[in-house]
Parts: structure tokens; C-alpha cells; sequence
């Protein structure tokens, strides 16, 4: 569990092209009192403690929507020691801050971990200097690499924030952040599309015809095949899209751009319908295996199992994957089971005794004959 504040862009030092706080962050005070800060604290205490399992971490104290390292450190100072106290009865964790590349020393670093900070998780939206100068961040490609390595020498945990669309972004040009985001090892990423949120510079780019936003089908895609690849790089993305205010969904909040409350579960689905039609394509003998052509005579009921909590991402919305496939290798009926014992992400198909495996990365697995089910946890 994270238990959020949020900064209000404190210690950002220019505002980028596509940033809106009062609506990504909600109305909030600009100022953290002692007394705010303890009972939002003791609030999520009291939920973790009702639904923590047995031997989860500990929850993390997060400051998010500004640039913490930015602001002035009397500040800092202030809010690392309203954290002190529930570091040292061991009811939180640790500290988790985000920051912007560039601007932080080895020898401040110290002072941070010293402090209980954890986690940094970096801003930088590309790894393409052309793409974050038109977004008018402030740094550069190689700012982010410096960063990180400098966090990862002192042991911190890192994570990196992505945004698919910006403007001079392109797919081929979003694939490259990507696979740049890979070779700097971070422990998480977060990636949202880009969004045109109400006063803004994007807004008024946008407004004169001058910056097309991303459809939400595009959005998917490009989503989709990026927690592919983090999968198969053994990167968790811990968040796909915004997380929605009320603030955004007020009447003219969102100017344009993909916007969707439940994003990730829509490329969930995309990326379980994709899983799906791998494993049935390959029984149907489609790569010319003729052990795996069991679809052919229109017999077969394909049975897939997953995790509870990912019924949902392989039926898609309003049963469309299911209809899909259907529809596709001509079956009239697929069974869906839940396997408590699966991992998520993770897709089993059995068909006529034939079992295969395969996941987020896209790698498929035969089941071998004498095993029961070697996938289980």
C-alpha cells in the first residue's frame, strides 16, 4: 500500500506543456499540516491492517506530484520528520519521493536514506531529447541515465514515469524510450498516454491544430506492447493511465486525448486477447505441428484458467474477447476457469488433454504429459 500527498507541482522548476495539478492531483491545500498528515496516515494504517496479507510489506509514505528533492530542504526536512515516528514503530516501511532528473547529489542521497527515504521514482516521461524538448521538460535523455545510475549506486529502489504520445512523439520513437527505460534497469515503471487537459500549453498546441493527440485504440496498442516487453525484461508497470480525479471528470476537464478510467484494464484485455489467440491459433495447427491440430474438427471445448483477478482482462469488456475468439476459430462454446494457484498475468489452455501456457511476455509452454501442473504456484 502507498499512502499518497501530493506536493502541488512544489519544487518543479517550469511548468511542462501537459501538466494540470488541480486536476490530475484533485483540490488539495498547497501546504501538509502535522495534523492532515497524521490522520491520512493512521486512515490507510487502519485499511492495511484490516487487508494485509501475511508477511506483505509494510505500507510507504509517498510524495508525489511535485519535485521533492526540488524544494527548498527546510521543507523536505519537515516532511521526512512528520514520517519519522511510523518509521520507528515499524508501521511503515519506508519513504517513497518523486523527482525530476538531474538536481541531486550523491552526498544529498545519503542524507535521504538516512532519513527513510526507499523509492525515487523519476519523471521522465521520454527518452528522446526532441520529444521532451517539445514537452518543455527541462532535461535531457542523458539526465535520466545519470539519475538513475546515481540512485541505483546508492541502493535506492527506482522507477521511471513514461507518457506515450507526447508531442514529436511516434511509436517507433516510443518503442526506443522504451528499450532505453530497459537497459537503465529500474525496479517499476509507470506509463500513461498523454492526456489534453484544460489550461495548458498542450491545450492551446492542440486548440490551433498544431499537436494530434493519440486515439484510445493507438493508446492501447502502444501500451499494450510496452508491458509486453517490460514483462519480458522482468520490469513490473505498476500503473497504466491516470488515476482519475473528480476534478477530471468535470465537463471540459479532458480537452482530448485517449481518456478512460479503467485504461489498464482495456490493455489488459488487449494483451489477453492477444494471449489467447497465440494458444488457440497454435492447437489449431496453425504453425503446421500436426500434434497441436485439435481445433480443426469443431469438436473441441478450449478450456483457459487464469487468476481470479484476471477473469475480467481475458473475458474483456462486456464479454468482447470471448466474443472475438468465438467468432474467429469458429468455436461455439470456450469454458473459463479460476485457478487460485496461477500467477497473474499468467494464461493456461487445456484442450482436448493438451495443455500450453503463456503470459505477458508471449512465450508459450507446453504442459509435459506426466505433470499435473507445473505453473501452479
Amino acid at each position: 500500500m502507498i499512502i499518497p500527498f501530493f506536493l502541488m507541482n512544489r519544487g518543479c522548476p517550469q511548468r511542462c506543456i501537459f501538466c494540470n495539478e488541480r486536476l490530475t492531483a484533485g483540490s488539495r491545500p498547497g501546504r501538509i499540516t502535522e495534523e492532515a498528515f497524521s490522520t491520512n496516515v493512521r486512515a490507510h494504517l487502519g485499511k492495511a491492517g484490516r487487508s494485509r496479507a501475511s508477511g506483505q510489506r509494510p505500507p510507504q509514505i509517498a510524495f508525489y506530484g511535485g519535485t521533492f528533492t526540488g524544494m527548498e530542504r527546510p521543507e523536505q526536512r519537515r516532511l521526512l520528520d512528520l514520517s519519522r515516528p511510523f518509521l520507528q514503530d515499524g508501521r511503515v516501511d519506508g519513504i517513497r519521493i518523486s523527482t525530476r532528473p538531474g538536481g541531486i547529489d550523491a552526498e544529498y542521497l545519503d542524507d535521504l536514506k538516512a532519513s527513510g527515504v526507499k523509492t525515487v521514482e523519476v519523471g521522465a516521461q521520454s527518452l528522446d531529447d526532441r520529444v521532451l524538448l517539445s514537452a518543455r521538460r527541462g532535461h535531457t535523455e542523458a539526465d535520466v541515465s545519470r539519475t538513475i545510475r546515481l540512485l541505483k549506486e546508492k541502493n535506492l529502489e527506482t522507477g521511471i514515469h513514461l507518457m506515450a504520445g507526447l508531442p514529436g512523439d511516434s511509436p517507433k520513437r516510443f518503442a526506443a524510450t522504451v528499450r532505453k527505460t530497459i537497459d537503465l534497469r529500474p525496479d517499476m515503471v509507470r506509463i500513461h498516454p498523454t492526456l489534453i487537459l484544460k489550461d495548458t500549453p498542450l491545450a492551446e498546441i492542440f486548440q490551433r491544430g498544431e499537436y494530434l493527440p493519440l486515439s484510445l485504440p493507438e493508446a492501447i496498442d502502444l501500451c499494450k506492447d510496452a508491458l509486453k516487453t517490460f514483462a519480458g525484461a522482468g520490469i513490473p508497470v505498476i500503473r497504466l493511465g491516470l488515476q482519475t480525479t473528480r476534478e477530471m471528470e468535470e465537463p471540459g476537464a479532458v480537452v482530448g486525448g485517449p481518456f478512460h478510467p479503467a485504461f489498464r484494464s482495456l490493455v489488459e484485455a488487449a494483451l489477453f486477447l492477444e494471449m489467447s489467440v497465440a494458444l488457440l491459433s497454435y492447437v489449431g495447427g496453425n504453425d503446421g505441428n500436426p500434434e497441436f491440430s485439435l481445433l480443426r474438427n469443431g469438436s473441441a471445448v478450449p478450456r483457459f484458467a487464469v487468476s481470479p483477478a484476471d477473469i475480467s482482462g481475458l473475458r474483456g469488456q462486456k464479454n468482447e474477447n470471448m466474443a472475438s475468439l468465438k467468432k474467429r476459430f469458429h468455436l461455439q462454446q470456450i469454458d473459463i476457469q479460476s485457478d487460485v494457484h496461477l500467477p497473474r498475468q499468467t494464461l493456461v489452455l487445456t484442450v482436448n488433454g493438451k495443455r500450453l501456457r503463456t503470459d505477458f511476455t508471449g512465450k508459450i509452454d507446453i504442459c509435459p504429459a506426466d505433470s499435473m501442473n507445473p505453473w501452479r504456484r
